[in-house]
């Protein structure tokens, strides 16, 4: 089984310090003309953990700060919709799929061409690990001329379009690929704002791309810094440091106007990863004795303070159409008496909920009967022994539709045998099994049925505790227009973003 290194929270810890959101002098002041445009100040929580490669995690930061896309990008609904492709259609029975690309220019000034994207797919393909979109799927991208480009599969894959959206396969300037294994981002993007000066993984700058294809950008630019700290960032949103502050902890709600606060519901889970490989929880029946002693519903009113609500399975209320297909589970096994086993209970502080729904788990399992050790690390000091599966228990937060929008993709990366996101360390044949039946469907509605079907699968092995479903809480000045905040959490600001 292969775990990637490249999970759903490369995160970095920076208290935000007096001052830290000033306008400095490339910062426009508000009232700058409508022409120029002010420059928007934003607080991120998580930084690049992997210099930005455009491979891993730090994918999303360069999407959601609108400096990369690929050929397409998901709508509300979750549906494909074109990016720098204008157009597809798919041939030799979903093998291959033909893309016609828009007018488009690299932030180097540079056409966008066939041949470029075609090498930037390619060069995609060949990372490793690869990026989780295409996990498992073997990829090749020719130009068939100047404007298309074919792209191919081994297998009919019914979700192409769906999983080039995936921010990790953006394309760049053909410039970028100079140095081999490597990235190079700044100003190569195709996005309205270019990532021009990058300070370590504390902050960046990012100026207008004036000739990006979606239109001139409404802000001359953008002032990024990440900041771990919650407080701080509500902080710096509340004194007017900062424009659009992201990611709100639930407990700094309250304080601040209630105008500036924007919800949104999110395909995002917090979930309790037991470790199936090693350790107490190799035993089905204490896995389900840790389920029978939880209380989702103290989880979703104390630590969440009602942004969120009891998890009824992995796909939440953010994917309206999950709840009429859900499948009941059958054959769980039976709880097992846990008489005083000792686990060993790890989360990242870096979402600041996070460590109290661990603290109120302990609890309910302790309880229940083990004893538990609680381990709260940021997350950059968790991720390692995380991965190598020391801990017996990991509470996670998890976008389930971060990868592609495709429900079966995510069941497949997060819960097969060979899957690049697996925290529970599973490997059911069933479950397998039932994935990749769903894998195979083409049709939208049965694609869904047959995800479903897995989603139980994987729920009567107890290897996942889906604990909440949650809202985005992002703070977002009054002065701020067109923010794009959205379940799938790739996007934050566009062109019609301003002051």
């Amino acid at each position: 089984m292969r775990t990637s290194r490249r999970l759903a929270a490369g995160l970095f810890v920076l208290p935000l310090l007096s001052g830290c959101f000033a306008s400095s002098g490339d910062d426009a002041p508000a009232s700058s003309g409508a022409a120029e445009g002010a420059r928007l100040r934003i607080a991120l929580p998580f930084g690049p953990t992997e210099n930005y490669s455009p491979y891993g995690q730090d994918a999303m930061l360069l999407s959601r700060l609108g400096v990369s896309e690929g050929l397409t990008k998901l709508d509300a609904n979750g549906t494909a919709v074109p990016a720098l492709a204008e157009s597809w259609s798919s041939e030799n029975g979903g093998k291959s799929w033909v893309f016609t690309l828009r007018d488009a220019r690299f932030q180097d000034g540079e056409a966008v061409t066939a041949k470029a994207v075609a090498a930037a797919l390619t060069a995609a393909g060949k990372a490793d690990p690869a990026p989780s979109a295409i996990s498992g799927v073997k990829l090749t991208a020719t130009a068939e001329d100047d404007k298309r480009v074919r792209v191919g599969t081994d297998e009919a894959d019914p979700v192409l379009p769906l999983r080039l959206s995936n921010p990790s396969l953006a394309v760049f300037a053909p410039k970028a690929y100079a140095a081999k294994g490597k990235v190079d981002v700044v100003g190569t993007a195709t996005g309205p704002f270019a990532l021009t000066e990058v300070d370590g993984d504390t902050a960046a700058t990012l100026d207008r791309f004036d000739d990006y294809w979606g239109g001139r950008a409404q802000a001359s630019g953008v002032t990024a810094r990440f900041v771990s700290d919650g407080t701080a960032r509500a902080n710096a949103l509340r004194t007017g440091d900062v424009d659009i502050a992201e990611s709100l902890p639930v407990a700094q709600v309250s304080s601040l106007d209630k105008d500036t606060v924007h919800e949104v519901n999110t395909a995002r889970n917090t979930s309790l990863y037991l470790n199936t490989r090693s350790g107490a929880f190799r035993d089905a029946g204490l896995r389900a004795a840790a389920r029978e002693a939880i209380d989702t519903s103290v989880i979703a009113k104390g630590a969440y303070e009602g942004y969120a609500v009891p998890a009824q399975g992995l796909f939440g209320p953010a994917l309206t159409w999950a709840a009429g297909k859900r499948v009941e589970t059958a054959g769980r096994a039976r709880a097992a008496d846990p008489d005083g086993t000792s686990i060993t209970l790890a989360t990242y502080s870096d979402r600041p909920e996070l460590p109290e729904a661990a603290q109120v788990l302990q609890q309910q399992l302790r309880k229940a009967g083990f004893e538990v050790k609680l381990e709260v690390r940021t997350y950059t000091r968790l991720e390692g022994d995380l991965l190598s599966g020391r801990f017996d228990a990991a509470v996670f937060s998890r976008n389930m539709m971060l990868d592609t929008g495709d429900p079966v993709t995510v069941l497949a990366s997060d819960y097969t045998c060979d899957g690049s996101n697996n925290l529970s360390f599973l490997c059911d044949q069933n479950v397998d099994k039932l994935v990749a039946a769903a894998r195979a469907e083409s049709d939208t509605a049965e694609r869904q049925n047959a995800a479903m079907r897995a989603e139980a699968a994987v729920l009567t092995t107890d290897s996942v505790i889906p604990l909440v479903h949650l809202k985005l809480v992002a703070g977002i000045a009054t002065s701020v227009r067109g923010a794009l905040p959205d379940p799938y959490e790739r996007t934050l600001i566009g062109t019609g973003t301003r002051r």
